[in-house]
């Protein structure tokens, strides 16, 4: 069974690509049967750009953004006063116990754990104890003990990591930059949005990287807003001297995700219970602040578990539909998935018995290496501060 998104050219030829060569590939196909048959649902990119555009704080997705993971390797060579066997580490979930246990967890969750197995090793070693109050700390005491270091390099490692997502975090002021960023995401006050957008413009410890984030993310939900003050705040990106490449990406972004190209609403809660449910997150307190958004995979695979995935939007390719509730479920994603994405799937996996699902896509993004995609994908935009965004079309559609 193969389903695909609607409003996406791309998806319905891959759909159909893909539904062409089971057809040819007849016996490659002829595998166990079972009761519910599995679904394939090809989805595009372009329907959700708020989710690579944010920055992230589990711990994956984290490394991801902030360092980059590529083939499981991280390149720390750029850190400072970084040792040798150091500069660029692997972090794998089959062979990294920590890491398969952390991959998920947030940020402070994660700092503490690695705190928690030093503190255990030096409860063996009572005349080595020492305080480990903070992350420079805790990197001092793997540096001062090779022993330590030696039997433990998988935390050596998770130290150094750890160490540097602290000090990048403190260096561009990401604490306060990604719960605006989670505003403009999640919340519907206009005002509100503009104001710390412009606040934080104004702030020299924020990048031109982040304070572009910001004005794409707040291009993209006041799209058509009747008070819309982009070209104000393109006008501000110039005057605090962020490059025209940055500037034109704003528009590109636009182009590449805006309303007129998205097939489903990614800012209104769309029944009573949603509006409920965004009403009590925002009640939970300071500690979900960083992490209210959920990507708009969350919803569709929730739709799609209960049955109640819209045809209309999601149409079966030819005659079959699925009359039972899906088992087992692939997800691609053309144009990327993310590691908020994978978390949303494993979160869904873990908490539905009896539901397998698996995602791909053409690549895992982080907001970088989505940008790229934007420009690659013939999304060009201008970094004129009065003028309208203007969709036009992409050979990706």
């Amino acid at each position: 069974m193969i389903r695909y998104q609607l409003s996406s050219e791309s998806a319905k030829r891959l759909a159909e690509c893909v539904k062409q060569v089971i057809t040819k590939e007849y016996e490659l196909f002829d595998f166990r049967r079972t009761e519910v048959p599995p679904l394939l649902l090809i989805l595009d990119r372009s329907d959700d750009a708020i989710t690579p555009l944010l920055n992230q704080w589990t711990y994956q997705a984290m490394v991801h953004e902030l360092l980059g993971i590529n083939n499981n390797r991280i390149d720390l060579s750029r850190v400072p006063g970084i040792s040798k066997d150091l500069r660029e580490v692997v972090l794998s979930a089959e062979n990294d116990e920590f890491y398969a246990n952390n991959m998920y967890l947030n940020f402070a969750e994660i700092g503490s754990n690695i705190k928690n197995l030093m503190e255990d090793f030096q409860r063996r070693k009572p005349k080595e104890q020492q305080k480990l109050e903070s992350i420079a700390d805790m990197k001092a005491f793997v540096e001062n003990y090779p022993q330590f270091k030696k039997m433990s390099g998988t935390v050596s490692k998770h130290v150094t990591v750890v160490g540097e997502l602290s000090r990048l975090v403190g260096e561009r002021n990401l604490l306060e930059v990604s719960e605006v960023e989670q505003e403009l995401a999640c919340q519907n006050d206009h005002s509100s949005a503009l104001q710390n957008v412009r606040r934080l413009l104004q702030n020299p410890k924020v990048t031109e990287f982040d304070a572009a984030r910001l004005v794409m993310l707040y291009a993209l939900h006041y799209e058509r807003h009747s008070s819309n003050s982009l070209p104000g705040l393109m006008t501000d990106l110039k005057n605090r001297g962020v490059s025209e490449k940055y500037r034109k990406l704003v528009s590109a972004v636009v182009e590449y995700g805006g309303k007129r190209v998205r097939g489903s609403d990614l800012f209104s809660p769309k029944d009573a219970v949603a509006i409920t449910k965004q009403f009590f997150k925002g009640l939970k307190g300071v500690e979900n602040v960083y992490t209210q958004h959920q990507p708009l995979l969350q919803e569709t695979l929730d739709q799609l578990i209960k049955g109640k995935l819209k045809d209309s939007q999601y149409p079966y390719l030819g005659p079959n539909t699925l009359r039972d509730r899906p088992q087992d479920i692939i997800v691609f994603i053309i144009g990327g998935a993310t590691y908020e994405e994978a978390l949303t799937v494993y979160n869904l996996n873990r908490t539905n018995p009896g539901v397998r699902i698996i995602l791909g896509g053409t690549t895992i993004h982080n907001t970088k290496s989505f940008l790229e995609e934007v420009t690659a994908s013939g999304f060009r935009g201008r970094s004129t501060e009065g003028s309208q965004v203007t969709p036009r079309s992409s050979s990706r559609r």
